[in-house]
């Protein structure tokens, strides 16, 4: 076995199983009942679903500028994606749109008021 032909099964193997998280994090955004649950499969998956097929891409390309380019993708993900969920989870919860009964600890309650509406 050539070293060729590893890096193509690692690669390979990189970019199914991304494509399999990635297919699941789609799965879950239609299948989940509620926005909170969504953003979950939106997030967690979806993230590593991407970072597995950018390493799968980067074990194939031999090129500095391509590696760092998908290095780069990777960590602006890494950055923003749970960032803008935890920020649509907060506006979700404050619009009094989260479903409080799959809530399993509510670390929010103090922040609102007994009819539902956020405290000011």
């Amino acid at each position: 076995m050539t070293v060729q032909t590893l890096a193509d099964l690692v690669a390979g193997a990189c970019l199914v199983s991304g494509a399999v998280l990635s297919l699941a994090a789609g799965v879950g955004l239609l299948r989940f009942p509620d926005l909170l649950s969504r953003m979950h499969a939106a997030t967690k998956p979806q993230v590593l679903g991407l970072l597995l097929i950018l390493a799968g891409a980067a074990v194939r390309l031999h090129n500095i500028i391509d590696v760092t380019t998908l290095v780069l993708v990777g960590v602006f993900q890494l950055v923003t994606a749970p960032v803008a969920a935890h920020m649509v989870g907060r506006a979700v919860y404050r619009a009094g749109q989260a479903r409080g009964d799959l809530l399993i600890v509510d670390e929010l309650r103090e922040d609102r008021t007994d009819d539902g509406s956020p405290a000011r």
